[in-house]
């Protein structure tokens, strides 16, 4: 590991007078120190060689100091580039967030409400009588909706890529809730499954049947809760295939790789070749639940329809959400 060397230059680089690197350089530093190579990260990027190359002389040149070592193609970081890399990483993100925030503040302005949806959501009764009385009530609001997969559909509000979105709890202690609607969970097994012939299961008869997992970004908490670990008996469970969206949910299913238990609305709007959908006899119901950010919560789009929502589930207005956004 070598250290950083001071590049001089005529507008007084390495004597504190440095011009600020910008955002877009941050930006091809931070994929040069992953990749560790001049093509890929090129490629990684979209842009030439000579440009990428260029782009990180210029950033060194306004930093004042070496971050990388050249040997052809291939780089080493020096110590100033591994002591910056995770500043750089930071700071980064600190102009994503400030964007997201912004595009936010803007759909404020303008009445544009980014809804997410998961699953079937979005065809729901309770979803359509929620936009529809916030359309009726606040017909200025524009809306566009969003599916969101598993991995991303807290994250989403977290990161202000959605105002608001409909999904099944339970939800991190960062979201706040109104509960729409209640129904059963059933489980969802592989057609052949010896198991799938009966008319109704417990936890007790799956103990040892995989369940699919989810990607690491999902909060543990809620696929805690859908795949029922651990068990009544404090048994845990077993885990399979990670799986992404509901589409990929369902083949490995059908495949006979792993189970999972789904709303029972399922069987209606998810019907496949090769799964069946059994009634639980000892399992929790789940719930439909319009999510918000605690923080954003007085905004005036996402009042509106939180207002919308109340008013479709026949619940006063006002004062605190219904539910602390555990199942």
């Amino acid at each position: 590991m070598t250290a950083g060397r001071r590049v001089g230059s005529n507008t007084g680089a390495g004597n504190g007078t440095s011009a600020e690197p910008s955002i877009h350089q941050l930006r091809l530093f931070l994929a040069l120190g992953e990749e560790l190579h001049f093509g890929r990260a090129a490629a990684r990027l979209f842009i030439t060689q000579p440009a990428l190359s260029q782009q990180i002389r210029e950033l060194e040149r306004r930093l004042g100091v070496r971050v990388v070592e050249r040997a052809g193609r291939t780089i080493t970081l020096t110590d100033a580039g591994h002591a910056l890399l995770p500043e750089a990483r930071a700071a980064v993100a600190a102009v994503g967030r400030l964007r997201r925030v912004a595009d936010a503040q803007l759909r404020q302005v303008s009445g544009r409400l980014v809804v997410g949806t998961m699953g079937a959501e979005a065809s729901m009764a309770h979803t359509r009588a929620v936009l529809g009385l916030l359309q009726e009530r606040h017909p200025g609001t524009t809306v566009q909706l969003v599916n969101l997969g598993f991995g991303d559909h807290m994250a989403a509000l977290a990161q202000q890529e959605a105002d608001v979105v409909f999904l099944r709890p339970p939800v991190t202690d960062d979201i706040e809730l109104h509960h729409l609607a209640t129904e059963p969970r059933v489980a969802c097994l592989c057609a052949d499954h010896p198991l799938a012939s009966l008319p109704r299961l417990t936890l007790a008869q799956l103990s040892g049947v995989p369940v699919v997992d989810m990607p690491e970004q999902v909060p543990r908490l809620w696929w805690d809760f859908w795949a029922a670990d651990p068990r009544p008996d404090g048994s845990r469970v077993h885990y399979g295939p990670v799986v992404t969206d509901m589409e990929s949910l369902l083949h490995t299913v059908a495949a006979g790789e792993a189970m999972c238990f789904l709303p029972e609305a399922a069987r209606d709007y998810f019907p496949r070749p090769g799964i069946r959908y059994i009634d639980m006899v000892d399992l929790a119901p789940s719930t439909s639940a319009l999510a918000w950010l605690r923080q954003r919560r007085s905004e005036p789009t996402i009042r509106a329809i939180r207002q919308a929502a109340q008013r479709a589930t026949g619940q006063a207005f006002g004062g605190a959400p219904d539910d602390s956004g555990r199942p």
